[in-house]
């Protein structure tokens, strides 16, 4: 077998946990756990003209729906980036950003590629906090998005 990403292209499944995030014109680098939510789904139209002989109808594809896409990070000191996000939004001064998930391969290359348009934060979860825990803090961030767009790097 050879050291490059040759491997993946022979049927072997993309392995999920390197992975990079975007987000939109912030500067500084946010490092997450996971991200989880990326989801597109397709409403559904049912249709019959008036003079079909048919008596089902035709079923054609709708409006496409977007489930919220939900980030988690560690609790870093000095790391409240979350929170002034959600100053933002309760000013009502929130700029949408564009935010592009990454899906890298084991020599760095990225293979996919996920693209969420105009993505504004609606939740904020801090860490849980318990006196009797040994777990490490975690940051969560849910958004909304108007649009998912999807490439793989292995269609070009």
């Amino acid at each position: 077998m050879s050291s490059n990403s040759s491997a993946n292209s022979k049927g072997w499944p993309m392995p999920n946990y390197r992975f990079r995030v975007d987000w939109g014109d912030i500067v500084q680098n946010i490092l997450f756990q996971e991200v989880s939510g990326l989801d597109s789904e397709t409403q559904l139209i049912e249709y019959r003209k008036g003079d079909s002989p048919d008596f089902g109808p035709v079923k054609m594809p709708g409006i496409a729906k977007y489930g919220n896409v939900t980030l988690k990070r560690g609790v870093f000191l000095n790391s409240g980036s979350f929170w002034k996000l959600y100053d933002e939004l309760k000013l009502n001064t929130i700029k949408r950003r564009t935010v592009t998930i990454k899906l890298i391969d084991e020599i760095g290359k990225v293979v996919i590629t996920w693209t969420l348009i105009n993505a504004w934060p609606t939740k904020i979860s801090s860490t849980d906090l318990k006196s009797d825990g040994n777990e490490v803090g975690i940051d969560s961030i849910e958004l909304a998005y108007q649009e998912l767009a999807f490439s793989n790097q292995a269609d070009r």
